[in-house]
């Protein structure tokens, strides 16, 4: 089925009994994406998409009183699980911090590749970068990432690549991963893993999330020594494009019935996150 992001006609729903899943708390300005970024931390915890106390996923915050850029990462050193809202390290473009609650700073390679993206893509609310086992196996073959089935679909021909330059330490590389995404929001680390970036939080977990699965699937598809059967060009460009209507409609919507339903999740088996 597509994603949720198409909110039915009253009359295509049904009731299943008893009253409805309660709404998360609607939050506003910069308490709501700290706690749609912790959430987003809880939830790449929980589907077994975290490395140990490595890679990253930032949120670009309102500007600072004298004009300065901001954003959120998480403090280096802790697992995914156990960041939360108020543990998240506000830093400024040039990595200096300007915020940081746990106090050991945050990993000089994540800045590296996270600035890059959003000092040059405004629309980059949120970018998250990734090191599955699916996704280093993905991007570590000549032909990353390819349309096997519906969830690769979506990614068809919206994928963009970068070669890898060893571990991001170097500033220098910031220009080449910029140009390498060009207006894409996702790429292959070749070699190294995956980044995605939305125009919020929830849009980009909700596309690393789809991404994952294709990685997976992708790589339980090859492993049967069987002939993988691609769908069509034509078939898979439609499918993108059908995803990319849906992501649009639910980000210029107040709903987002999937977003909601994933903090419900983490609600039920994470808590903790939003304080």
């Amino acid at each position: 089925m597509m994603p949720s992001q198409v909110t039915p006609k009253p009359e295509e729903t049904m009731s299943l009994g008893g009253s409805s899943p309660a709404t998360p708390r609607r939050l506003k300005g910069e308490d709501e994406i700290r706690r749609d970024l912790a959430a987003a931390y809880r939830i790449i915890a929980l589907k077994g998409m975290d490395d140990g106390i490595y890679t990253h996923i930032s949120a670009r915050l309102a500007d600072g009183p004298s004009g300065q850029k901001r954003f959120l990462l998480n403090s280096f050193g802790l697992t995914f699980d156990e960041v939360t809202a108020s543990n998240l390290v506000t830093v400024d473009e040039s990595g200096s911090i300007l915020d940081d609650p746990y106090g050991s700073g945050v990993n000089a390679a994540g800045f590296t590749i996270h600035s890059a993206v959003h000092m040059a893509r405004h629309d980059a609310a949120c970018v998250l970068h990734t090191h599955t086992v699916a996704g280093v196996a993905t991007s570590s073959v000549k032909e990353g990432l390819l349309p096997l089935n519906q969830w690769s679909a979506q990614f068809h021909g919206a994928i963009a690549y970068h070669g890898y330059e060893g571990i991001a330490l170097d500033l220098e590389e910031r220009a080449r991963i910029v140009a390498d995404l060009g207006t894409l929001n996702v790429m292959m680390l070749r070699n190294h893993g995956t980044l995605v970036c939305g125009q919020s939080v929830a849009e980009a977990v909700k596309l690393a999330l789809n991404l994952e699965r294709s990685c997976r699937a992708q790589v339980a598809a090859l492993s049967m020594g069987l002939t993988p059967d691609p769908l069509p060009e034509d078939l898979a460009a439609h499918t993108a494009q059908q995803y990319a209507r849906a992501y649009e409609r639910t980000e210029a919507s107040d709903s987002d019935p999937e977003w909601d339903a994933i903090l419900r999740l983490i609600d039920r088996q994470a808590p903790g996150y939003d304080i």
